[in-house]
C-alpha cells in the first residue's frame, strides 16, 4: 500500500556546514513527487534522510501517521533504485528480483509467483536465467526496478535512475517508470537534475537551490509561471532581458523597444522601477508590422520541426527564439527581423530576480 510522506523543518548538517536549513514539504499518497536542482542542492540527501541512509539533524519525517526518524531503513518498507543499478552481479535476473523476497522469508510458491509477476511486468521475463553481464543498461536498470516493487514497498524512492543510459534508453525508460508507477499507484519520490525528465514523468515537482525549496507545483506551472529566476532559468530555456516600468496615469507598460510596448498590470511597482523579464524562445513571433523588437540573426540550427535562431537585439541583448521550420528556406546570418512577444506567457520579475511580480488570481 502507498502512503503520504510529510516532511516537517528537515535539517542536515555535516559538521558545521549546513546543507539542509529548514525543508518542509508533504507528498500525496500515489503521487509521483520529483525532487529537480543541480549537483550539490541538497536532493540525493534529502532522499537518503527518507530512506534512513543519513542521519537526521532537525525536524519530522512521517510515513503517513508513523514518525520515522529513528526507524531502521529495513523497517521503513522502501523501494530504492540506484543511479549505478547496484543489482548483483553473481546472480541471474531471477534471483536478483527474489532476494528481497527471500530475505523476508516468503513461502516459495509466494516468491515464485510475485517474481514472475513482475518480470512480467517489466518485460524482462525472457532474460530470468541471465547473469547482468549479459544485458543492456536498460535491461539492468528494469531489474533494479523489478527488484524494489516486487516486495510491495509502501514507497518508491530513486536516485537518479536513468543518467547512465544514452539519450534514447532515457526516453524509453521515463516512459517505463511513469507507466509502472501509474499502474501501481504508489507513492514515489525521484531525483533528477535534468529538468526534461523530471517534466515528463512528475504530478508534481520541487526545485531545489541550496538546501531550499524554490517552488513547487505540476510541470506545467513551473515552466509558465515560475516564481522567480532561478526556476525560471532551471525549467527550460528563457530570455532575460531588463527594462524599467513606465506608469502614465492609469496606464501601466514597459517599451521593449522605441515603437513596440507591453502593457503590465498590478506589479506593485513605482514609475521608472526597473524590472527582469523572462520570455521563453518560443513565444518570440516573427513579423512584419511595424511596432516590433528588431534583431540581426547571429546564427541558426536546425533540428527538424523547430530552428533555433540567435539573435542581436537592436537594443543589445542576445536573445534565442525557436521558430517552426518552414519549407522555404532559413534566416540566414545577419538578416534583420521584426519580432513580437505572446504577452499572455511572458513573466515579471523584481530587478534581483528573486521574486515573480505577478499577482496570483
Amino acid at each position: 500500500m502507498s502512503v503520504e510522506i510529510v516532511i516537517k523543518n528537515a535539517m542536515k548538517k555535516y559538521g558545521d556546514t549546513v546543507v539542509i536549513p529548514d525543508l518542509s514539504v508533504k507528498v500525496e499518497k500515489g503521487e509521483f513527487f520529483t525532487l529537480l536542482g543541480p549537483s550539490g542542492c541538497g536532493k540525493t540527501t534529502l532522499l537518503r534522510m527518507i530512506a534512513g541512509f543519513n542521519s537526521i539533524e532537525g525536524g519530522e519525517f512521517y510515513f503517513g501517521d508513523k514518525l520515522i526518524n529513528l526507524l531502521n531503513p529495513s523497517k521503513r518498507n522502501i523501494g530504492m533504485v540506484f543511479q549505478n543499478y547496484a543489482i548483483f552481479p553473481h546472480l541471474t535476473v531471477r534471483k536478483n528480483v527474489e532476494f528481497g523476497l527471500k530475505t523476508r522469508k516468503l513461502p516459495p510458491n509466494e516468491i515464485k509467483e510475485r517474481t514472475d509477476k513482475f518480470l512480467q511486468l517489466m518485460h524482462i521475463e525472457e532474460y530470468a536465467d541471465r547473469l547482468p553481464e549479459r544485458l543492456s543498461g536498460g535491461q539492468q536498470q528494469r531489474v533494479a526496478l523489478a527488484r524494489a516493487l516486487v516486495i510491495e514497498p509502501d514507497v518508491l524512492l530513486m536516485d537518479e535512475p536513468l543518467s547512465n543510459l544514452d539519450a534514447k534508453l532515457r526516453v524509453e525508460m521515463r516512459s517505463v517508470i511513469k507507466e509502472i508507477q501509474n499502474k501501481l499507484n504508489i507513492t514515489t519520490i525521484y531525483v533528477t537534475h535534468d529538468q526534461e525528465e523530471a517534466m515528463a514523468v512528475s504530478d508534481r515537482i520541487a526545485v531545489m537551490k541550496n538546501g531550499v525549496i524554490q517552488q513547487i507545483g505540476d510541470p506545467k506551472e513551473l515552466y509558465q509561471r515560475p516564481v522567480n529566476r532561478f526556476v525560471a532559468t532551471f525549467i527550460g530555456k528563457t530570455n532575460l532581458i531588463y527594462r524599467n516600468l513606465t506608469i502614465d496615469k492609469n496606464h501601466e507598460f514597459i517599451k521593449l523597444s522605441e515603437d513596440y510596448k507591453v502593457d503590465t498590470k498590478f506589479l506593485g511597482l513605482n514609475n521608472n522601477s526597473e524590472i527582469l523579464i523572462s520570455i521563453r524562445p518560443e513565444d518570440f513571433i516573427i513579423v512584419e508590422e511595424k511596432e516590433s523588437m528588431e534583431a540581426f540573426v547571429d546564427s541558426s540550427i536546425f533540428l527538424g520541426l523547430m530552428t533555433h535562431y540567435f539573435l542581436t537585439l537592436v537594443s543589445g541583448e542576445k536573445v534565442e527564439i525557436i521558430q517552426e521550420s518552414t519549407i522555404n528556406s532559413i534566416y540566414p546570418k545577419g538578416t534583420k527581423i521584426k519580432l513580437q512577444i505572446n504577452t499572455e506567457k511572458i513573466n515579471f520579475f523584481s530587478s534581483d530576480g528573486e521574486k515573480s511580480l505577478l499577482r496570483k488570481v
